[in-house]
Parts: structure tokens; sequence; C-alpha cells
């Protein structure tokens, strides 16, 4: 059994920018990138998104791609998140044989199904989106485009997608399966999606507010990210450094409701602990928790109840990011996850945007600018029907 899990690359698409660079300067300038809907083709434009500001031809150009070659929306973000994962991580082409790809998503390809959908009822025109309408088919594409890795794994667990491709790759470290691994997530926004969450009326047509007494509902998003895992043995041969470690990781799964979380935030409670007792570390050394934080009146009150329990009155400074990019659903713990990589490595808090009032019997979050050193960060992300998971992401030089 391995040592530390080491990430010495990661790579990120999201409505803030394309990239780690983009994404810092968004973050540190709380500049967000949700509006209104402008590449989606729906009548609903009431909601604003978090939309990933280039059109499927604009990525198909960024990346290199011939319009007659089938892909989708999900893969092409996948590709622009991985490419700059791998070559992050220094990871070449020659390499990839050796390092299996684990991604996170739900939607997959229902962009291309969604468009097509009369055809396929009607005639044989564009059949061949059948094919890639598959989760699966998403991650292979997005994979496929830079060679033939080890092994191609897909998860599937709603929001908690992402962070759960992480905790999977992980878990291969620890057991001696692989040395390194690529994992995350990819998600777009579709009709489906956006009418789905609409029909749950957890949807707010004004910019989202999480932990705000007056929050009204989510505003999605889109995107992917992507993190290189190694262990420190492979990461000492290869001459690469760690940018992060992640030393401590959970899963629980609650199972109160389909869609809803339990009050008391038994799942996200679970989670977290089980992060810190991998890790172990004592609660009071955790310097900033970045929340899963959606704005629905449900899931904030949940996860500042989860927060409590655990920490007593000395809940770390948290806050929530979603204002930023929207809900990346399936995505998020990964994008996410690379925001506290950034803010590890800059020591700052993100803001919790958009927040005045606290909830009641909530937790504050950090709504003003806040620069501290910082060692140890949770990445909350939690799923439909409870599937709730936290990732410790720590300072290398510890």
């Amino acid at each position: 059994m391995t040592d530390r899990i080491l990430i010495t690359g990661a790579g990120v698409v999201s409505a803030i920018g394309c990239g780690k660079v983009q994404t810092l300067d968004a973050l540190l300038n709380n500049r967000s990138g949700v509006g209104p809907l402008v590449y989606l083709k729906t009548e609903h434009k009431e909601f604003p998104v978090g939309e990933v500001k280039m059109s499927d031809e604009g990525m198909r150009k960024h990346l290199n791609i011939n319009d007659k070659e089938i892909t989708t929306r999900t893969a092409l973000m996948g590709m622009i998140a991985l490419d700059e994962a791998l070559k992050d991580a220094k990871i070449t082409p020659d390499m990839l044989p050796n390092i299996g790809f684990i991604s996170g998503t739900t939607v997959g390809g229902m962009d291309m199904s969604e468009q097509y959908y009369l055809d396929y009822v009607n005639n044989e025109n564009h059949k061949e989106y059948i094919a890639v309408h598959d989760c699966g088919s998403c991650s292979e594409m997005t994979a496929n485009h830079f060679g033939k890795f080890a092994f191609i794994t897909t998860l599937s667990t709603a929001c908690s997608s992402a962070a759960n491709a992480i905790i999977l790759g992980a878990n291969m470290l620890r057991c001696g399966e692989a040395d390194i691994v690529v994992v995350g997530g990819s998600e777009c926004i579709t009709k489906f999606h956006l009418n789905g969450f609409n029909s749950l009326m957890i949807l707010d047509t004004q910019w989202c507010r999480p932990f705000d007494a007056t929050r009204a509902g989510l505003n999605l998003g889109e995107g992917a990210a992507y993190l290189v895992l190694e262990t420190e043995e492979s990461a000492k041969k290869r001459g690469v450094k760690a940018q992060a470690i992640l030393s401590g990781y959970g899963n629980a799964c609650d199972a109160f409701h389909q869609t809803a979380s339990s009050p008391d935030g038994e799942g996200a409670y679970r989670a977290m602990k089980e992060a810190l007792q991998l890790a172990d570390i004592q609660p009071d050394k955790i310097d900033y928790i970045n929340a899963h934080g959606t704005g629905t009146p449900n899931n904030d009150l949940s996860e500042s109840q989860a927060m409590k329990r655990l920490f007593g009155d000395k809940v770390p400074p948290m806050s929530s990011t979603k204002q930023f990019t929207g809900h990346t659903t399936s995505a998020s713990g990964s994008i996410e996850a690379v925001f506290c990589i950034l803010a590890l490595q800059n020591g700052f808090m993100p803001v919790n945007l958009n927040w005045s009032q606290p909830i009641e019997d909530g937790v504050v979050p950090v709504h003003q600018p806040l620069k501290k050193e910082l060692k140890h960060i949770l990445c909350n992300a939690f799923g439909f029907g409870g599937n709730d998971s936290s990732l410790l992401i720590s300072k290398p030089e510890l």
C-alpha cells in the first residue's frame, strides 16, 4: 500500500474561464460566469446559467477537431480540461498505456440526443449520435482524443460523480493497482438537465445565493476538470513535484430521499468525518471548507447542520463557489477541487458571492475577501439519493 497520494497536474474549464490562469483570476477578482443562456437552444431563457463561453464549433477549433468527427459537448469540455491536466503533469502520449482514466458524468451525450431526437424517430439521419448518448461513450471520446489509456472507467452518481471518480482513483493507487490515474468529470447543460431541475422547483430565476436566508434555488452550470493522481514513488521517478496532496476522502450514502438531503446532514457528516479519519487530521486543523452549497433551502441548511455536528461551535471558514460557475452537477467535485488547489497555492478563500443575511441555525460563509495561508481544505460534493463525498486536499510541504 502506497503512502501519500500526490496531485501532480490539474486542468479545468468552466463558466469563469478556460484553464487555471483564467480561473484563478476570476476567483481572486470575484468575477462570476453566471448569466443569460446563450448556447443551449431552449425557450426557458428565464434561468441564469454558468455556460462555458465557447460554442461547440469554437471548442472543436480549439482542439483541432474537424466538423465531421462525432462528438458531444460533454466530451469537448472534457478534452479541454484533460489537455491541460496532462501537460501540467508532464504526461506524454507514450505514457498513456500505463495510466488509467476515470471520469464522472450523468448527462453524457444527451445534448446531441435532444438535438436529433425527431430524426431518430422519423428517419435514418444522425443515427450515429445514438451510439454516443451514454455516459461511457463521452469518457471514451475524451480519453481517445489523446491516445490509448490503460483503462477507461465512468462513474455516474449525480453531483458527486467527479468526486467519486477521484476517490476510486485514489483507492487504486493505495491498493497498488496503478501508479498514475487521471480522474475528474465533465458535464454539459442540456434541455433535459435544465427542465429536470426546474420540475423539482429548485432553479432560481435570479443569481443564486448559497447560505443566504433569501436563497431560492440553484443556477445550473457546466464544465470539466481533471486531476492527475500519482504515487510518491512514481512522481520521484518522473522528477515531478506535487501541487497538492489528496490526504483524505470519504463517501457515505444516507439514502434519506431520492433528491433531498437529510435534515441533520447525516451523509455529509459521515463523508467529512471519514475524510478526516483517513488523513488522521483533527477537525481543528481544517483551514477552509469549499461547501457543496447549491443555494437550495434544503441543501444549505442540511450541510450547515453536518458542519456543526462535526466541528461544533468552531466551524472553519467556509464558502460556496457555485455563484461563480453555476452548479456543474457531475463535474462539480473535480472543478471545485481545482479551486481548492488554487486556494492552497495562492493563500486565499473564495468569497461566497451574493450573501447578505444568515440562515437561521445555519453557518455564516466567507463573504469578504480573505487572504490566509491554508494547509488543509475540505471539498464537498453531494449527490441525489444522499450519495455524499468529501475530499481533503493539503499542501504538499506538510
